[in-house]
C-alpha cells in the first residue's frame, strides 16, 4: 500500500468517527489528507469503494499473525481476544450508531472482503488445530464459516445483551461457545 493510500484512508477513518459514513463525502476525506480529490479518485473510484477498503484495513489488522495455537485453549483464547478488540473497535461503534443499514447488509445480503478474509484465517487455523489433533474433525471452511457466525453475531448483538452479559462475561460466554463447538468429541 502507497503512503497516499495510508493516508487517505487515515483521513477516511477520522472523518467517518467524526461524522459517520453517510455524511462523509470524498472532498471531506481529500481535504482531510491535504490532497486533492483527483488524486483519491487515482485509488478509489468513489467514496464507497473507499470505506469499503476501509473497514477492511481495520478489521484484517486485528486477525492474529504469527505462530498457529498449540491448543483449543489457546485458539479459543485468540478467537475471543480477536472477537473483542473488534467489538470494541471505536469503528465498529461508530458505523453501529450511524449506519446500522450497512451492518445489515453485511449480516444479511453479502459477504464482504474482510469476512472472507476472516473466514481464510479462521479456515488455515482449524486446519492447523486439526493436523495438531486438538480441533474436531470435519470441514475446515465449514467449521470457519460457522465460527464466523458465532463471533459475528456476538460482536453485532452484545450491545443489546449487555444488560446481562457485560464485556467480561461476554468474552466467558463466548469461549464456551467456541470451545464447545471446536473440542474433539469425546468417544463414548
Amino acid at each position: 500500500m502507497s503512503d497516499t493510500e495510508t493516508l487517505l484512508l487515515d483521513a477516511a477513518l477520522a472523518e467517518v468517527l467524526a461524522h459517520g459514513i453517510r455524511r462523509t463525502t470524498a472532498s471531506d476525506i481529500a481535504r482531510r489528507g491535504g490532497v486533492s480529490r483527483q488524486t483519491l479518485y487515482r485509488y478509489w473510484p468513489d467514496a464507497q469503494t473507499l470505506f469499503g477498503a476501509l473497514v477492511t484495513r481495520e478489521l484484517i489488522a486485528l486477525l492474529p499473525s504469527g505462530a498457529h495455537a498449540s491448543s483449543l485453549d489457546a485458539l479459543v483464547a485468540e478467537l475471543v481476544d480477536t472477537a473483542d478488540r473488534i467489538r470494541t473497535l471505536p469503528l465498529v461503534h461508530r458505523l453501529r450508531d450511524t449506519d446500522p443499514e450497512l451492518f445489515a447488509r453485511y449480516i444479511l445480503e453479502r459477504l464482504g472482503t474482510s469476512q472472507r478474509g476472516m473466514h481464510a484465517a479462521l479456515a488455515v487455523r482449524i486446519a492447523r488445530g486439526q493436523e495438531a489433533g486438538f480441533v474436531r474433525d470435519g470441514d475446515p471452511q465449514r467449521l470457519a464459516a460457522m465460527v464466523l457466525l458465532i463471533a459475528q453475531s456476538a460482536i453485532q448483538s452484545a450491545p443489546l445483551v449487555e444488560e446481562w452479559m457485560p464485556p467480561k462475561a461476554w468474552r466467558a460466554e463466548l469461549r464456551r461457545a467456541l470451545a464447545g463447538y471446536l473440542a474433539v468429541e469425546e468417544p463414548r
